[in-house]
Parts: structure tokens; sequence; C-alpha cells
């Protein structure tokens, strides 16, 4: 009976450890997947910035702000994509994509009536910081100049200062240096909902990245933009700082309820175009492309 007692003891134990064993790979993988993730990041891949801000109140900021002077009477649907149409501006119809959207057929993007493409250079992952290309990009950009759209580029930044922003404008600079963009290079700076690296940034050093961002493409001879959500054009940008670059406006509804100026408008995250085999973000431009 001792003996008995003592391997059914012997037994339990044994099961025991395996259990702890099995637990500690599991969490070992769940880490590990997460590291993973975290050093992935686009405007697909986690949160991004653009669909809870229908209540967020608009901030009065100075006089030299311009307001938003798109007339609401002017936004129409026709052909599967908003338009709008005024006295003096007619919006060019755009996507944005990345390596997400994976293989696309740009002759088909082009006959669906899109004119204009903002193609992700690259990001920074929000754990480990290393600045990494779309693999993507290459084929995307002449592939779309090939078929004729006019083409403007964005990067995901996880800058913690304007050093890391300048870098990160410098690899954009080089990435694009053989490429005609008639389109602004944009500093895309989004919340992360898992553990970041930039957690504890500050909405007056984000602003100093992204002028530090701008500068940098704007001493290189092209037009430079910020892309934001509603929270973040009223509450973390400081507009007046950025005003002289193109703002690129993220908010999902009928119709631009932003309080001021912005140049380009990503009004759907859910869009469906013939090329592109997955849901893709939708834009109208209401600035001329420069050829």
């Amino acid at each position: 009976m001792k003996q008995r007692r003592s391997r059914i003891g012997r037994t339990r134990l044994i099961l025991i450890i395996l259990c702890i064993v099995l637990a500690a790979a599991m969490l070992w993988c769940a880490v590990s997947l997460v590291r993973k993730v975290g050093s992935y990041s686009g405007r697909t891949v986690g949160p991004t910035q653009t669909q809870e801000e229908t209540s967020v109140e608009p901030a009065e900021l100075g006089p030299t702000v311009e307001e938003n002077s798109y007339d609401p009477e002017g936004f129409y649907e026709e052909g599967g994509f908003k338009r709008y149409r005024s006295s003096y501006t007619v919006a060019s119809v755009g996507v944005d994509v990345s390596s997400h959207q994976q293989d696309i057929d740009w002759e088909l993007v082009a006959a669906n009536g899109v004119e204009f493409a903002m193609i992700r250079v690259g990001y920074r992952g929000y754990t480990e910081g290393e600045i990494q290309p779309d693999e993507y990009f290459t084929k995307n950009i002449e592939d779309a100049l090939a078929a004729g759209l006019d083409v403007g580029v964005y990067f995901f930044s996880q800058a913690l200062d304007e050093k890391e922003a300048i870098d990160e404008a410098q690899f954009v600079l080089d990435a694009v240096k053989d490429y005609p963009l008639s389109y602004p290079v944009v500093f895309d700076w989004e919340d992360i909902e898992a553990e970041a690296r930039t957690d504890e940034m500050d909405s007056v050093q984000l602003t100093k990245n992204a002028i530090a961002f701008c500068d940098t493409v704007e001493q290189a001879g092209y037009r430079a933009g910020v892309y934001f959500n509603q929270r973040f054009g009223y509450e973390e940008f400081d507009l007046e700082s950025l005003q002289s670059y193109v703002f690129w406006l993220a908010e999902y509804n009928d119709t631009p309820s932003f309080s001021y100026h912005f140049q380009l408008w990503q009004y759907c995250n859910d869009g469906r175009v013939d090329g592109i085999s997955t849901d893709v973000d939708l834009n109208l431009a209401f600035l001329k492309a420069k050829h």
C-alpha cells in the first residue's frame, strides 16, 4: 500500500511539473508573439486613430489657423467613392496602401477611377524602435506611377524625439529619391493600445517630432504633411505650429466636421476598389498635384 501511494505521489509530482513546463512554454510563446507584433507596426495593424472621434469637442485655436470652409452640400457619392465639387475646388479620389493590401493590380485601380495613392514607405516598431521598410513599397510606387496615378508617401512614426523623427524622414528621402512625387510626404504618428515605447509621449514632444520630420522633408524639396484624427488635431498636435504643412485628416463621417482646414481627407477604412483584394482606406484630396 505504501509503495502504491508512493507511485501515485510520484505520478502527481510528474504531472505538476509537466503542467508548469507547459504553462511556461505558453507564456514564452505569448511574449514572443507580442514582441513580434510590436516590431511590425502600421495603420491596419493594431488600432487606428480614426473611429472614436465624433464626440470630440473642437479646441479653440488662434486666429491664424484657417477654419474648415468646405461646403457640406458639395460632397456626394458617385461610382463607389465620395466626391467633392464646389465653385473653386474639385477633389481627387485616392487610396492609401501598405503591405497589408499585399499584391495590387494598379492598372485596375486606375481604371476604377482612382487618381492618386498615398503609399507607406516604412514604419518604426513600437516596442524595439527599429525602422523597417514596407516590403511592398517599391512594387507599389513603381506600379502606381506606371498606371498613371499621382503618388505621395507616408511613414508610420514612433519617434521618441526630434533626432529619431529626422532619422525617419531621412529614411523616407532615401527611399523616394528616384521617384517623382506629386503629393506630400506625411508624418503618421498614432496611438498604440498595446504597451509601446512611446507611452509617455506628450503633445509638446509629439509636435516637435512632427516639425523635425516635416522640416527635413521640405529642406529636400518635397511638400510635407501630418496625419491625424479629430482627437489628435484638437488635443495632441499644436496645429498653430504645424499649419504650414499639409493636414491629412482621418474622420469617418458622411461629411467632415473637423473645425479647421485640411487638404487630405481619409473618410473610411473599409473601401473596396477593383484591383485591391482587401479593404482599403479611401481618401479625397483638395490640393493640386505638383508635377
